[in-house]
């Protein structure tokens, strides 16, 4: 595959998950080797794009201000190792709200295709819930599972959805890191066709 565009999840993939949000600018902390592997692919000339759910947004638990020295965080840890974040969409609703940005709605990535003006079709959507592979899923991307943040709570769901004949294109990696490794040694068509090969055994 040559370097394109990655699409990544945050809280859970980039950064340390909480159930209760990540509320501040303290509170966000790096998942060991996710910047690290972000940079890797910068490097390479991946596009590095996050597409993220904030709904602590419409909670009241945090505003826009502080999901942008969130964001703003983030982005500065990621440069100070020799990587970039190209552009950043987040949902602000909450689950009632009807929206069609909120994941597993397709929105989020139908406002990258149309903002970055790219396709998605293959292009590697990283995430540790279902929401973001059924999203990616919808928009003909690439759908990847990582087991970090509620990764290990998602997988036996992916499974279930498997079963129904959904989401058999996902493939698994123990995290940010696995991923970027495979994808930058050429090894994540062999990595797919091997997931390929076990959702289709089980």
């Amino acid at each position: 595959m040559k370097p394109g565009l990655v699409i990544i999840d945050r809280d859970g993939v980039i950064n340390f998950d909480s159930d209760a949000y990540i509320k501040s600018v303290s509170e966000w902390a790096a998942i060991p080797g996710s910047l690290e592997a972000l940079a890797r692919l910068s490097r390479a000339d991946y596009r590095v794009v996050v597409a993220t759910n904030q709904s602590g947004i419409a909670r009241g638990l945090f505003d826009m201000e502080t999901l942008n020295r969130i964001h703003q965080k983030m982005t500065n840890a990621l440069s100070e190792h020799g990587g970039r974040i190209d552009a950043i969409f987040f949902c602000p609703h909450g689950p009632d709200d009807g929206c069609d940005c909120r994941k597993p709605e397709p929105g989020l990535l139908h406002e990258i295709i149309e903002r970055l003006k790219v396709g998605l079709v293959g292009v590697p959507v990283v995430g540790d819930s279902l929401r973001d592979l059924e999203s990616a899923e919808a928009t003909g991307a690439l759908p990847i599972l990582v087991r970090t943040g509620k990764g290990l709570r998602t997988w036996p769901k992916l499974e279930a959805a498997q079963a129904t004949g959904s989401l058999l294109q996902t493939c698994v990696f123990d995290d940010l890191a696995a991923f970027a490794e495979n994808l930058l040694r050429g090894n994540l068509e062999n990595a797919i066709a091997a997931c390929r090969g076990q959702a289709a055994a089980d």
